[in-house]
């Protein structure tokens, strides 16, 4: 079997080398054209996946049938530690919106591996304890966090992901904008327009440029949660 390198960041960052290896040893690459579904929201899954290249959006659907869109993740990002450890329905769809390349570890090939040493169920444990946290934290910035709060760490996160940190570009219209903070394009327009009065941003048809983001980035008051 082919040994694929997984990437050291998020999730992987703060596992043990073995551990690392061990998952390394285990993962086939899976490749997606732009708009091709990895999996949709409720339907099975048993796998972790590490993305190598492209950007991959995640959302969920409400009960009106109203699309949220969760995040947005691209090369470095780990997904699917919850159905690692305990296979089960998707919690979310997640769409390639570029052409992209990942790498698949299934529950079943790690289970038969983290029982000899039992050192690396150990680390399983402490990983899934801390992404338990990361959720915990993100839950709580859509309950408690204002919307221009959310929408400010929305867009630094977003202009990172897409590569337009060093552009200020984020080629998002305020329609998909208000999905990924779980509001009105409306309230989201109101507080672009807020931010472009003040020299902060600037809007247009290729979505959201950002002029100053040192003002953003205290907006976004990231040492809150």
């Amino acid at each position: 079997m082919p040994f694929f390198s997984l990437p050291e960041s998020g999730f992987l960052s703060v596992a043990s080398d073995d551990l690392k290896r061990m998952l390394a040893a285990q993962a086939v690459p899976v490749e997606l054209a732009a708009g091709d579904v990895l999996f949709e929201q409720g339907t099975p899954g048993d796998s972790l996946y590490a993305i190598l290249q492209g950007q991959m959006e995640f959302s969920i659907l409400s009960a009106n049938g109203r699309k949220l869109a969760l995040d947005l993740m691209g090369p470095g990002a780990v997904f699917g530690e919850i159905t690692l450890f305990d296979p089960g329905p998707h919690t979310a769809t997640v769409t390639a919106l570029t052409p992209a390349r990942l790498l698949r570890v299934r529950h079943a090939d790690v289970l038969d591996k983290i029982h000899h040493p039992p050192d690396l169920a150990d680390d399983m444990i402490r990983l899934a304890g801390q992404r338990m946290r990361w959720m915990g934290r993100q839950l709580n910035e859509q309950v408690f966090l204002p919307l221009a709060t959310r929408l400010a760490r929305r867009l630094l996160h977003l202009g990172e992901v897409t590569g337009g940190a060093q552009s200020g570009a984020v080629g998002m219209s305020q329609a998909e904008l208000a999905e990924f903070v779980g509001a009105t394009r409306e309230a989201v327009s109101k507080t672009l327009s807020n931010w472009r009065e003040a020299g902060i941003i600037q809007t247009g048809r290729g979505g959201v440029t950002i002029h100053d983001p040192c003002a953003l980035r205290a907006l976004a008051d990231l040492d809150a949660f």
